[in-house]
């Protein structure tokens, strides 16, 4: 009796299968483009420039003298395109032809290429943001400190930085109508293993949630500390090693505090020249399809009043 078996018959199976489904990487969320006040009449040029205006004083009158018309302040704030970057792929005319996915990889070329490039935004955004401060400096606004070590242990940050960063904002006018905060991962578990906190668990409350909710929905917390609307990030600055008024910190990491209301008052401004674009083509010599996609902005650190950045240590985590 003639039959098939695996033993005898191993030309007959295939030794790999491949599904038809493409695996996508687990990707973090991306915030910056909202925290960035976008100005749109910069058709051509190389410099931007924004006028500034001051406030008006006030003086005493005396009866019988001439007034004094006094020049009221004047400033000019510029910046200019400093990022013109691509992300680029091919595909041969032959893995065209020979793969079943070459449909599939084809369409994810443009939409792989948009996320590289705003993953880039994301990053130089928050680059901007602290080196638009000066390191290892207090950079004191009004009598208040807008950067410093977190008070923590480690340096970890805790209630006490949240309480100071709005005073810090409150004493630069800031008009905190919808305060924001932008930290480290690390910043959640420091939080969420503060003696306070474990405290505050019993009576059970809001915070009693954390133990079965943790403190976090996505990269948002679920709640404000101390109005403070907060966000996790993966893409703030990093590996940072200042002493800031005799404190220490090293392998530290940028946590950002403002108020993210729309209009003039935003940390940052930015402008587009050229939005990402796809653009592709057919190699004859290569025998390959090139698709890119290209874009031009420009950032700047226009508020450093609507700005705190308190530095954490990411050892506040133990291995």
């Amino acid at each position: 009796m003639a039959s098939f078996m695996d033993a005898t018959n191993q030309n007959m199976i295939r030794t790999q299968v491949f599904s038809s489904d493409i695996t996508s990487l687990l990707l973090a969320d991306l915030n910056a483009l909202g925290f960035v006040r976008t100005l749109n009449d910069f058709p051509d040029g190389f410099n931007f420039n924004l006028p500034i205006v001051g406030e008006a004083e006030i003086a005493t009158f005396n009866e019988g003298q001439a007034l004094k018309y006094q020049q009221m302040d004047t400033g000019n704030f510029q910046f200019n395109f400093t990022d013109y970057v691509y992300s680029a792929n091919s595909m041969t005319e032959k893995f065209k032809r020979d793969s079943w996915l070459s449909p599939q990889i084809l369409a994810l070329f443009p939409q792989r290429q948009h996320r590289a490039i705003m993953e880039y935004y994301e990053t130089r955004v928050f680059q901007v943001g602290n080196n638009g401060q000066t390191a290892s400096s207090l950079n004191t606004i009004n009598g208040a400190s807008h950067r410093w070590v977190a008070s923590g242990a480690t340096p970890a940050l805790s209630f006490q930085d949240f309480a100071k960063v709005r005073y810090a904002l409150t004493k630069a006018n800031v008009n905190l109508k919808n305060p924001v905060a932008v930290v480290d991962p690390s910043t959640a578990y420091t939080l969420e293993t503060q003696a306070n906190v474990t405290n505050l668990m019993s009576p059970m409350g809001q915070w009693g949630s954390i133990t079965t909710q943790g403190i976090t929905s996505g990269f948002k917390y679920r709640f404000n500390v101390y109005g403070f609307d907060i966000y996790e990030s993966n893409f703030l600055p990093s590996n940072i090693s200042e002493t800031i008024n005799s404190v220490a910190v090293t392998n530290g990491v940028a946590n950002f505090f403002f108020d993210a209301t729309p209009g003039d008052t935003l940390p940052w401004v930015g402008a587009w020249r050229q939005m990402p674009t796809v653009q592709s083509k057919f190699d004859m010599d290569l025998q390959q399809w090139d698709y890119v996609t290209i874009c031009e902005f420009g950032l700047g650190f226009f508020r450093e009043q609507n700005f705190c950045n308190v530095l954490t240590s990411k050892s506040a985590v133990p291995a």
